[in-house]
Protein backbone atom coordinates (compact mmCIF):
# COMPACT_ATOMS: atom_id res chain seq x y z
CA UNK A 1 0.00 0.00 0.00
CA UNK A 2 1.41 3.37 -1.22
CA UNK A 3 0.62 6.50 1.13
CA UNK A 4 1.85 10.24 0.41
CA UNK A 5 3.04 12.11 3.70
CA UNK A 6 2.69 16.02 2.99
CA UNK A 7 4.23 17.52 6.16
CA UNK A 8 7.34 20.05 6.20
CA UNK A 9 8.36 19.54 10.11
CA UNK A 10 10.90 16.93 9.44
CA UNK A 11 10.95 15.56 12.75
CA UNK A 12 7.23 15.07 12.95
CA UNK A 13 7.34 13.27 9.11
CA UNK A 14 10.37 10.99 10.24
CA UNK A 15 8.33 9.74 13.13
CA UNK A 16 5.36 9.00 10.81
CA UNK A 17 7.31 7.74 8.44
CA UNK A 18 9.08 5.56 9.89
CA UNK A 19 6.06 4.69 12.19
CA UNK A 20 4.00 4.06 9.03
CA UNK A 21 7.08 1.92 7.50
CA UNK A 22 7.04 -0.44 10.58
CA UNK A 23 3.23 -1.22 9.56
CA UNK A 24 3.71 -2.08 6.36
CA UNK A 25 3.24 1.14 4.22
CA UNK A 26 5.58 2.50 1.30
CA UNK A 27 5.85 6.22 2.39
CA UNK A 28 7.00 8.74 -0.04
CA UNK A 29 6.95 12.68 1.26
CA UNK A 30 6.77 16.09 0.20
CA UNK A 31 7.77 19.09 2.37
CA UNK A 32 5.50 21.41 0.44
CA UNK A 33 2.71 21.53 -1.99
CA UNK A 34 3.65 22.05 -5.08
CA UNK A 35 6.03 18.87 -4.55
CA UNK A 36 2.86 16.81 -2.97
CA UNK A 37 0.67 17.56 -6.47
CA UNK A 38 3.39 16.48 -8.63
CA UNK A 39 3.94 13.17 -6.77
CA UNK A 40 0.39 13.08 -7.02
CA UNK A 41 0.15 13.13 -10.46
CA UNK A 42 3.21 11.03 -11.32
CA UNK A 43 2.32 8.17 -8.88
CA UNK A 44 -0.71 6.16 -7.47
CA UNK A 45 -1.09 6.53 -3.80
CA UNK A 46 -3.95 4.37 -1.60
CA UNK A 47 -3.34 7.35 1.17
CA UNK A 48 -2.60 11.13 1.27
CA UNK A 49 -1.71 12.54 4.80
CA UNK A 50 -1.76 15.87 4.04
CA UNK A 51 -0.41 18.80 6.64
CA UNK A 52 -2.69 22.03 6.44
CA UNK A 53 -0.05 24.22 7.54
CA UNK A 54 2.38 24.38 4.73
CA UNK A 55 5.00 26.60 3.23
CA UNK A 56 3.79 28.48 0.41
CA UNK A 57 0.62 26.55 -1.11
CA UNK A 58 -2.08 25.15 1.98
CA UNK A 59 -3.01 21.94 2.59
CA UNK A 60 -6.36 23.12 1.91
CA UNK A 61 -5.06 24.34 -1.40
CA UNK A 62 -3.65 21.22 -1.98
CA UNK A 63 -6.59 19.36 -1.39
CA UNK A 64 -8.61 21.59 -3.75
CA UNK A 65 -6.37 21.41 -6.68
CA UNK A 66 -6.46 17.57 -6.66
CA UNK A 67 -10.14 17.13 -6.49
CA UNK A 68 -10.15 19.73 -9.51
CA UNK A 69 -8.04 17.38 -11.23
CA UNK A 70 -10.71 14.66 -10.67
CA UNK A 71 -7.92 12.45 -7.99
CA UNK A 72 -10.20 11.41 -5.61
CA UNK A 73 -7.28 9.55 -3.32
CA UNK A 74 -8.93 9.77 0.17
CA UNK A 75 -7.12 12.45 1.49
CA UNK A 76 -6.48 12.83 5.84
CA UNK A 77 -5.55 16.23 6.67
CA UNK A 78 -3.24 16.72 9.44
CA UNK A 79 -3.26 20.07 11.54
CA UNK A 80 -2.62 22.06 14.68
CA UNK A 81 -6.01 24.24 13.93
CA UNK A 82 -8.94 22.65 15.48
CA UNK A 83 -11.23 25.31 15.05
CA UNK A 84 -14.65 23.76 14.00
CA UNK A 85 -14.43 26.53 10.83
CA UNK A 86 -11.18 25.20 9.54
CA UNK A 87 -12.32 21.01 10.03
CA UNK A 88 -14.82 22.38 7.80
CA UNK A 89 -12.86 24.55 5.26
CA UNK A 90 -11.04 21.45 4.91
CA UNK A 91 -13.63 18.91 4.55
CA UNK A 92 -15.34 21.05 1.76
CA UNK A 93 -11.73 21.31 0.17
CA UNK A 94 -12.54 18.24 -0.92
CA UNK A 95 -10.83 16.57 2.32
CA UNK A 96 -11.79 12.69 3.90
CA UNK A 97 -11.15 13.28 7.11
CA UNK A 98 -9.40 15.31 9.42
CA UNK A 99 -6.96 14.87 12.28
CA UNK A 100 -6.05 17.42 15.16
CA UNK A 101 -2.56 17.16 16.16
CA UNK A 102 -1.18 15.91 18.48
CA UNK A 103 -2.92 12.89 17.70
CA UNK A 104 -2.26 9.33 18.82
CA UNK A 105 -0.79 6.96 16.27
CA UNK A 106 -3.74 4.10 16.70
CA UNK A 107 -6.08 6.62 15.87
CA UNK A 108 -3.82 7.44 12.97
CA UNK A 109 -3.74 4.35 11.82
CA UNK A 110 -7.80 3.41 12.04
CA UNK A 111 -8.26 6.67 10.51
CA UNK A 112 -6.19 5.08 7.64
CA UNK A 113 -7.70 1.90 7.75
CA UNK A 114 -11.12 3.31 7.74
CA UNK A 115 -9.89 5.61 4.61
CA UNK A 116 -9.03 2.48 2.77
CA UNK A 117 -11.67 0.43 3.69
CA UNK A 118 -14.48 2.73 2.39
CA UNK A 119 -12.30 3.71 -0.77
CA UNK A 120 -12.70 -0.35 -1.34
CA UNK A 121 -16.68 -0.20 0.04
CA UNK A 122 -16.14 -2.72 2.86
CA UNK A 123 -17.05 -2.54 6.77
CA UNK A 124 -15.61 -2.82 9.94
CA UNK A 125 -17.06 -5.44 11.82
CA UNK A 126 -14.40 -5.69 14.08
CA UNK A 127 -14.63 -6.48 18.11
CA UNK A 128 -12.47 -6.26 20.54
CA UNK A 129 -12.49 -9.43 22.75
CA UNK A 130 -11.92 -8.52 26.38
CA UNK A 131 -9.75 -11.41 27.84
CA UNK A 132 -6.54 -12.00 25.85
CA UNK A 133 -4.22 -15.22 26.19
CA UNK A 134 -1.36 -16.90 25.69
CA UNK A 135 -0.33 -20.03 26.61
CA UNK A 136 -0.21 -19.62 30.48
CA UNK A 137 -0.31 -15.95 30.33
CA UNK A 138 -3.57 -14.22 30.25
CA UNK A 139 -4.92 -10.58 30.44
CA UNK A 140 -8.45 -9.59 31.67
CA UNK A 141 -8.80 -6.06 29.99
CA UNK A 142 -11.93 -5.15 31.80
CA UNK A 143 -10.69 -5.98 35.24
CA UNK A 144 -7.01 -5.60 34.66
CA UNK A 145 -5.67 -8.77 35.96
CA UNK A 146 -2.85 -10.45 34.94
CA UNK A 147 -1.81 -14.06 35.62
CA UNK A 148 0.76 -16.32 34.78
CA UNK A 149 0.54 -20.01 35.29
CA UNK A 150 -2.52 -19.00 37.35
CA UNK A 151 -0.36 -16.83 39.73
CA UNK A 152 -1.01 -12.94 39.74
CA UNK A 153 0.92 -10.57 38.31
CA UNK A 154 1.44 -7.04 39.94
CA UNK A 155 2.15 -4.53 36.59
CA UNK A 156 1.93 -0.70 36.38
CA UNK A 157 0.08 0.90 33.68
CA UNK A 158 2.53 1.41 31.01
CA UNK A 159 3.67 -2.37 31.50
CA UNK A 160 0.26 -3.51 31.36
CA UNK A 161 -0.58 -1.26 28.21
CA UNK A 162 2.65 -2.82 26.19
CA UNK A 163 1.39 -6.85 27.00
CA UNK A 164 -2.27 -4.90 25.93
CA UNK A 165 -0.65 -4.14 22.47
CA UNK A 166 1.83 -7.40 21.98
CA UNK A 167 -1.08 -9.96 23.25
CA UNK A 168 -4.05 -8.61 20.82
CA UNK A 169 -1.71 -8.64 17.94
CA UNK A 170 0.54 -12.05 18.63
CA UNK A 171 3.61 -12.23 15.75
CA UNK A 172 3.32 -8.41 14.97
CA UNK A 173 6.31 -6.58 15.08
CA UNK A 174 5.79 -3.23 16.66
CA UNK A 175 8.52 -0.87 16.04
CA UNK A 176 9.61 1.44 19.15
CA UNK A 177 7.79 4.25 17.07
CA UNK A 178 4.55 2.38 17.34
CA UNK A 179 4.73 1.98 20.86
CA UNK A 180 6.20 4.80 21.84
CA UNK A 181 3.01 6.35 20.33
CA UNK A 182 0.62 3.62 21.79
CA UNK A 183 1.77 3.91 25.41
CA UNK A 184 3.28 7.09 25.72
CA UNK A 185 1.24 9.13 23.29
CA UNK A 186 4.66 10.22 21.52
CA UNK A 187 4.46 11.63 17.83
CA UNK A 188 8.23 12.22 18.23
CA UNK A 189 11.02 10.31 19.31
CA UNK A 190 12.55 11.82 22.64
CA UNK A 191 15.31 9.69 22.14
CA UNK A 192 15.65 7.81 25.01
CA UNK A 193 15.63 3.58 25.74
CA UNK A 194 11.90 3.69 27.42
CA UNK A 195 11.10 1.49 25.65
CA UNK A 196 13.66 -0.95 26.31
CA UNK A 197 13.57 -0.57 29.34
CA UNK A 198 10.07 -1.26 30.00
CA UNK A 199 10.70 -4.36 27.69
CA UNK A 200 13.22 -5.59 30.03
CA UNK A 201 10.83 -4.80 33.20
CA UNK A 202 8.16 -6.69 31.87
CA UNK A 203 10.07 -9.89 30.26
CA UNK A 204 11.51 -9.84 34.26
CA UNK A 205 7.72 -9.92 35.85
CA UNK A 206 6.03 -12.52 33.34
CA UNK A 207 9.06 -14.80 33.99
CA UNK A 208 8.88 -17.88 31.69
CA UNK A 209 5.04 -16.46 30.45
CA UNK A 210 7.43 -13.29 29.31
CA UNK A 211 9.56 -15.55 27.19
CA UNK A 212 8.00 -15.12 23.65
CA UNK A 213 8.81 -11.28 23.81
CA UNK A 214 11.43 -11.17 21.01
CA UNK A 215 13.68 -8.83 20.12
CA UNK A 216 13.93 -8.02 15.96
CA UNK A 217 17.04 -6.52 15.56
CA UNK A 218 16.62 -3.25 13.47
CA UNK A 219 12.88 -3.19 13.53
CA UNK A 220 11.72 -3.32 17.27
CA UNK A 221 9.87 -6.32 19.05
CA UNK A 222 7.28 -9.06 18.86
CA UNK A 223 5.27 -11.27 21.14
CA UNK A 224 5.35 -15.38 19.97
CA UNK A 225 2.45 -17.08 20.18
CA UNK A 226 3.20 -20.87 21.77
CA UNK A 227 4.22 -23.07 19.43
CA UNK A 228 4.59 -20.25 16.69
CA UNK A 229 8.19 -21.11 14.88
Amino acid sequence: MNLLLVEDETRVADFIRRGLKAEGWVVSVATDGETALAMAAAETFDVILLDIMLPGMSGQTVCRRLRMKKDLTPVLMLTALGDVEDRVAGLRMGADDYLVKPFDFDELLARIDALVRRAAGFQDRETEPHLLSSGSLSFDTRSLEVRCAGQLIDLTPKERDILKLFLSNPGKIFSRERILNSVWNLNEDPQTNVVDVYIGRLRRKLGPGGEPIETVRGAGYRYRTRGEP
